[in-house]
């Protein structure tokens, strides 16, 4: 039979249990409150540590830190709750970076495949397939810009033999594949009309043939001068554009990210309310059972 236990023994038992409390002042409960930061199984497993992202440990323990501060959790029970509030607060910051990341490779993958695209030899192709090259040519900035190049050596060419020669024309054509373009076209037409002495705008007074050719070379090359111009502004705003149309993610990793977020901010919702149920219990309220509703998420 058990010896019934006496009355000095509960005395005893009394003082020690009143020793064992936990810590009494302010500094030790924060300190105690803690501990789930430092044990706790899904604060150890959150944080990514690959070979090449490393996310920071005390930026980490700092937030937890905060969170334990604010919502002053007591018992194992509550201290699990805010420990999962933290850990889906943490994964919820996880994916916005994410989202940027995706905005960001969006961004400048499409710029570095614009830059890159087409290849001179494909963008060759498509210039010559038109029945004018010169004309496909004088729609893009680097294709005005080649024209201006090949306009200014034909100018070097008229400075030393006066005219425009059959051979500077013929070597103007070679330059898109031989084929016949209406720059080719007008520059032949005005060196006929030179010749018979009947120019398309008519000499000035005192005008050489020679003067007169690099005058009109010169109104040309400032024309697509202008288109170039011209062409570098549209295509400035149409990459502006372009990058702001990127400023969203993909639709399948758009869709992945929020459906991401919405789980977790479920989950923090869940787990603050029930979080505050126990401390109004704790506080001594009678609060009625919680009205429990089972919701089935579809893929």
């Amino acid at each position: 039979m058990k010896k019934p236990t006496s009355p000095k023994q509960i005395a005893a038992n009394r003082r020690n249990a009143a020793k064992s409390t936990g810590p009494c002042t302010s500094r030790g409960r924060a300190i105690s409150r803690m501990n789930a930061v430092k044990h706790g199984i899904l604060s150890r497993e959150v944080l990514v540590q690959s070979r090449v992202h490393h996310e920071s440990a005390e930026e980490f323990e700092s937030l937890h830190r905060r969170f334990f501060d604010d919502l002053r959790p007591e018992g194992a029970l509550e201290e699990m709750l805010v420990d999962q509030i933290v850990t889906a607060h943490w994964r919820l910051r996880r994916a916005l970076a994410a989202e940027s990341g995706e905005i960001s490779l969006g961004i400048d993958g499409g710029e570095r495949r614009r830059r890159h695209s087409p290849s001179p030899t494909l963008q060759w192709m498509q210039w010559l397939a038109f029945g004018d090259p010169f004309q496909a040519m004088s729609e893009s900035s680097i294709g005005s810009s080649l024209i201006v190049c090949w306009l200014r050596d034909l100018r070097d060419a008229v400075k030393r033999e006066g005219v425009i020669t059959e051979t500077a024309l013929h070597s103007l054509a070679a330059r898109v594949g031989g084929k016949p373009t209406t720059l080719v076209a007008e520059l032949d037409a005005f060196r006929l009309s030179l010749d018979s002495g009947r120019t398309i705008q008519g000499p000035a007074p005192g005008d050489t043939p020679k003067a007169e050719t690099l005058a009109f070379l010169d109104r040309r090359i400032a024309e697509f001068q202008h288109r170039k111009w011209a062409c570098v502004e549209e295509e400035e705003s149409e990459e502006e554009a372009r990058r702001s149309a990127a400023l969203l993610p993909s639709a399948p990793a758009l869709d992945k990210i929020l459906r991401y977020e919405i789980k977790l901010e479920r989950q923090i919702h869940r787990n603050l309310t029930q979080l505050e149920r126990l401390q109004r219990m704790r506080s001594g309220e009678s609060l009625p059972a919680p009205l429990t509703v089972d919701l089935s998420e579809r893929d």
